[in-house]
């Protein structure tokens, strides 16, 4: 009798959490929802990727043109096997930025759009298998990367509390990007890397935009140094140069008297590169070899570099090979100097990424608990993760995490901070980078975070001085503004504290702070051209 009362008991407490998990579906299942769906005119088969709404108060851009840190609300969810026709549901339990959800929408008049980013299966030598977008040379940009389907801008009413579903079908496609052809001047290359192919299991490519100086081709027995520099991906030429062959769009960006100056008597005789390694994960892959980035170091120092010295006329000596870059090529060059001490003569590095990891910008990943709070008895104070150079903040370190994770989980938005997880990071189960912190909380894996210290710049330092310090003298320039929009500052002042009391050798190189300047700061253009030119004969001397 004990047994049968229960069961009854049993069986109407199972039945009542049926019933409140049905009203769960039930009222998640209705409201406000966003189809999206693609034709078959414009992608034939199954997509797997992630798909994305985007709404806008105003239609003066496109809605996926103003998504971003401080841009318009949009939401992301991934999908796997979507077939022509078939429809994704963005509904209220779709994580969004900065509104979490749809339902905290106000109701009224917008302008929407949905969006599709193609993924491609990389089945990787190490026996993980990844879905990724496959950079096509757009510099890992999701709204421009080539085949990736977005829907026309559609004007509605919305309102979260009534019961609608808003179809919006993705007809268009994103054409591949069209690289300029070569100049008299300015030069492309494009070439297949066999170490990253293989690595990854796709094709992979590396690649270079070549300034030559004025008279090259008229001095065919000259040979010329070079500046090697690193940052984000751009088709655009070093240092601004406007080519006089190209047409006029292309050089909207340019740099009229840095061109004049070039084209002058008064230039030194230069080779310029900018080295293109777009990866899966961001728009250049930190040039490291990277468990879950791959080898790119390798690749470049063994495929890319030896190729350009051969196709132009370089002084393949190290006293002429000098590395330049600002923010991530900042960080990029002074690490290919400090882990190829004996390959290049010199960086000048400006504005770098975090160079100590006790300043991760901000947080201290060896010892804070959290990356978004500093945590107090009663209450909790976010971290910065932009300011002004009056102090004022523009922006959080939870800010831009959240708008990263829903461009894309598994670090696959193309961002900073994921691409930073995916260079440092060991690899997690799933093949993906592990996490130094919770993408949702903040709080921090100090486990990870110890297996970050291969890739701390000042710990190598630090660890390696008395091997590599000889080859490094007198080759470290340094710059950043001591008031970094990002704070880089903090982790630079904390290198300069090791650099300034080394011995035997004594660094011998410069650190310059520009007051109350912000991200980034340090020479640029003329004056960069005649201080790399000093250096070269400098080391020339020596």
């Amino acid at each position: 009798m004990i047994r049968k009362a229960t069961l009854i008991l049993f069986l109407f407490i199972f039945c009542s959490v049926l019933g409140v998990k049905a009203q769960q579906v039930k009222a998640t299942s209705s409201g406000l929802k966003f189809s999206i769906s693609f034709d078959k005119s414009v992608h034939q088969s199954d997509i797997t990727g992630r798909v994305y709404l985007m709404i806008s108060k105003n239609n003066r851009r496109e809605p996926k043109n103003q998504v971003g840190l401080t841009g318009v609300p949009f939401w992301g969810m991934n999908v796997e096997k979507l077939a022509p026709g078939d429809q994704a549901f963005i509904n209220d339990q779709v994580f969004g930025y900065p509104l979490e959800s749809i339902s905290e929408i106000p109701a009224g008049e917008y302008y929407i759009q949905g969006f599709i980013n193609v993924y491609t299966e990389f089945k990787r030598s190490d026996g993980h298998t990844l879905w990724m977008h496959k950079d096509n040379w757009e510099g890992q940009n999701w709204r421009r990367g080539e085949g990736n389907l977005f829907s026309n801008v559609k004007k509605v009413y919305l309102d979260p509390s009534k019961s609608e579903i808003i179809k919006l079908i993705c007809n268009n496609s994103n054409p591949a990007v069209e690289i300029p052809d070569d100049s008299k001047m300015v030069k492309r290359v494009r070439i297949k890397s066999k170490l990253l192919s293989d690595f990854w299991g796709q094709p992979m490519y590396l690649g270079a935009t070549v300034l030559l100086p004025d008279g090259y081709d008229e001095n065919p027995d000259e040979f010329y140094p070079v500046n090697y520099q690193h940052g984000h991906f751009s088709l655009g030429v070093p240092f601004g140069f406007r080519d006089p062959d190209a047409p006029s769009a292309s050089s909207r960006r340019s740099n009229q008297e840095f061109t004049d100056f070039w084209m002058s008597d008064d230039c030194p005789p230069l080779i310029a590169i900018k080295i293109l390694h777009p990866c899966p994960y961001y728009d250049d892959s930190y040039a490291v070899n990277s468990p879950n980035v791959g080898p790119y170091d390798d690749a470049i120092a063994q495929e890319l570099i030896p190729l350009l010295e051969e196709k132009f006329r370089i002084i393949s000596q190290p006293y002429a090979r000098i590395l330049s870059g600002g923010s991530t090529g900042g960080w990029i060059a002074l690490a290919q100097q400090i882990f190829h001490p004996d390959f290049y003569g010199g960086v000048f590095s400006l504005c770098a990424d975090p160079v100590d990891f006790h300043y991760y910008q901000i947080v201290d990943i060896y010892k804070d608990k959290n990356a978004y709070y500093r945590e107090n008895e009663w209450f909790r104070v976010e971290r910065p993760n932009t300011r002004s150079t009056d102090g004022n903040i523009r922006t959080t370190m939870a800010n831009e995490n959240l708008y990263e994770l829903v461009v894309g989980d598994k670090n696959r938005s193309g961002g900073q901070w994921d691409i930073w997880e995916a260079a440092y990071s060991p690899i997690g189960p799933d093949g993906y980078p592990m996490r130094v912190w919770d993408k949702r909380t903040g709080e921090i894996n100090h486990a990870v975070a110890e297996q970050w210290k291969n890739y701390d710049l000042h710990e190598y330092l630090k660890n390696n001085w008395s091997v590599i310090g000889n080859d490094l003298k007198g080759k470290l320039f340094l710059y950043t503004g001591d008031m970094d929009s990002f704070y880089l500052n903090n982790a630079m002042e904390l290198l300069e504290g090791f650099l300034k009391e080394t011995k035997d050798p004594y660094f011998d190189g410069h650190i310059e702070y520009g007051r109350k300047k912000p991200h980034c700061y340090g020479p640029r253009g003329i004056e960069l051209v005649k201080m790399i030119a000093d250096q070269v004969n400098r080391n020339v001397i020596d």
